[in-house]
């Protein structure tokens, strides 16, 4: 299997697919401008104590306070504070991390009005976004995640990970990371620690450390309150280091300042593959480039089809996801209705693992699968929706089909699941379901080239158009592209682009910045 990244920077937002055979398999999208990415961490003020609830509201700048429930603070949470008033005190020399005390574990069954009060400073990092009416969830045990390693400050163990099976490579870890952990601090392990040297974990070990004093020193710096002390590294940087591997063949970034951010971590991690990185400069939308706007389109929504017209229904409510299956208008299976059940079945259980990755969906996810009669067939397909979650990161439990051919899964969740809107929404009559004649669409775009090129002062732009109206401007000799060029200069460019509706368009001036040309009634 090979493995391909491909990375769409817009002006306002960043969108990243992650292809395996060419197949469409993780997508994430986000705002240039978003906030409250897992990971972040803030100097916060305690807002609200809920005694019932064994928790507390924080403020930490959101529009709806943060939740912090006492289990989450962590055993050191102490440790933190101590250090943290001595930080404080002091705001032209910083108390070494080094000399920090480490006191007593929090009591497993203590109380959250007897750890903060009202108004309380405390250092918390974000374990899950905003999620529908729920403002983040947080944790007061800060952790910094790199490519090999965890960095836990206050911890005292060395964990390596369960999915390292050899007795001796987790030894030889474990002996590895005591001879070079800082004091105070404890490490985990990850997966793909195994089989690297001393000097690789150092310098990741490094870095860490680098990232927690340069926290540490922010803390102390500042005053306002919330703060944040610490950003994640961006969406691309933070899915390259937990998906990237060997087989990844190649990653395409359409954005130059990207593509130095991405090939700079690369070189860090992987020296040997930092030729993998390409920056994309075609004139062709890179996600139309690489098959990706089709099957964003195909993959989302309510019904998505799969194979041999067998087809999904998922369903998205506030407590649960649900999924329907149904075999559609499907041939019938020449081995009876039973084989011809498993078949369809099978086959949903392939696309539904794909769209629990593509879509992030979390939370409670309910399948109401075929039913099926022979005990033999049900545990097949359980078997096999087993083996296809075994590529999902995100930790997951799937109990088998329940007597009414149930199969209920839970799915980590720590971000709103992506929802895909792929209805296309009439360009040009705004929802009135009225439109101009489609013939005078052409004159239209001209009077936009027009005014772009003599009131505005545009010459070089690109005009991005459905691909059937594309080829319309770009047919025969003497084309209307040609003529728009004879007339307004050569700085006239038509792009196809998978992503408008039919009669939808957008200009974009020679830096690929986007050059707002709607009205939202068009005048004729």
């Amino acid at each position: 299997m090979t493995s391909e990244v491909v990375i769409d920077v817009q002006q306002k937002e960043i969108s990243i697919a992650l292809l395996e055979d060419g197949k469409l398999m993780e997508y994430q999208n986000e705002p240039q401008t978003a906030s409250f990415a897992v990971g972040n961490i803030y100097m916060a003020k305690v807002k609200k104590l809920m005694p019932g609830l064994n928790a507390c509201f924080v403020d930490v700048g959101y529009e709806r306070d943060a939740f912090l429930h006492y289990l989450d603070m962590g055993a050191q949470f102490n440790s933190y504070e101590k250090y943290l008033k001595q930080v404080q005190s002091d705001r032209k020399k910083l108390y070494p991390f080094s000399k920090a005390t480490r006191l007593p574990d929090i009591g497993k069954d203590g109380s959250i009005q007897s750890a903060l009060s009202v108004g309380q400073e405390v250092l918390v990092q974000i374990v899950k976004e905003p999620i529908s009416t729920k403002g983040p969830r947080l944790t007061g045990e800060i952790s910094f995640a790199g490519r090999y390693i965890v960095l836990i400050p206050f911890g005292d163990k060395v964990s390596v990970s369960t999915k390292i099976k050899s007795g001796e490579e987790r030894a030889r870890l474990k002996q590895l990371i005591h001879s070079i952990k800082p004091k105070n601090c404890g490490i985990i392990v990850r997966t793909v620690a195994e089989g690297k040297r001393v000097a690789e974990l150092d310098s990741e070990l490094k870095i860490l450390t680098k990232r927690w004093e340069d926290t540490i020193i922010k803390v102390q710096k500042t005053q306002k309150r919330p703060q944040l002390v610490f950003e994640e590294t961006g969406r691309t940087i933070a899915l390259l280091r937990d998906l990237f591997n060997p087989s990844f063949e190649s990653i395409h970034v359409n954005n130059e300042e990207t593509y130095r951010e991405v090939k700079d971590y690369i070189t860090l991690i992987a020296p040997e593959k930092a030729n993998i990185v390409k920056l994309y400069s075609g004139k062709v939308p890179i996600f139309d480039n690489f098959n990706v706007t089709k099957q964003i389109k195909s993959g989302f929504g309510k019904i998505v089809n799969y194979r041999h017209g067998a087809y999904l229904i998922i369903e998205h409510t506030e407590a649960l996801h649900v999924v329907d299956v149904n075999s559609g208008n499907r041939m019938r299976n020449e081995n009876g209705q039973e084989a011809n059940a498993l078949e369809v079945n099978l086959g949903a259980a392939d696309e539904l693992a794909r769209q629990l990755r593509l879509r992030d969906m979390g939370g409670i996810i309910v399948v109401d699968f075929i039913d099926m009669n022979l005990a033999e067939d049900r545990q097949l397909l359980y078997e096999r929706m087993c083996k296809n979650m075994q590529q999902d990161r995100a930790r997951h439990n799937i109990l088998p089909l329940s007597k009414f051919g149930l199969m209920q899964i839970t799915r980590q969740r720590v971000r709103p699941a992506i929802d895909v809107n792929v209805e296309e929404s009439c360009p040009t009559c705004f929802g009135t379901g009225k439109i101009k004649s489609s013939i005078l669409f052409t004159d239209q775009l001209e009077r936009k080239i027009d005014k772009l090129v003599n009131k505005i002062g545009v010459r070089k732009f690109y005009l991005h158009v459905h691909p059937y109206v594309a080829a319309f401007i770009n047919q025969g000799f003497m084309s209307l592209k040609r003529k728009w060029q004879m007339k307004y200069g050569l700085g006239v460019h038509i792009i196809p682009s998978q992503k408008m509706a039919f009669l939808q368009y957008e200009f974009y001036d020679s830096k690929k910045q986007f050059i707002d040309m709607q009205e939202e009634i068009e005048t004729t």
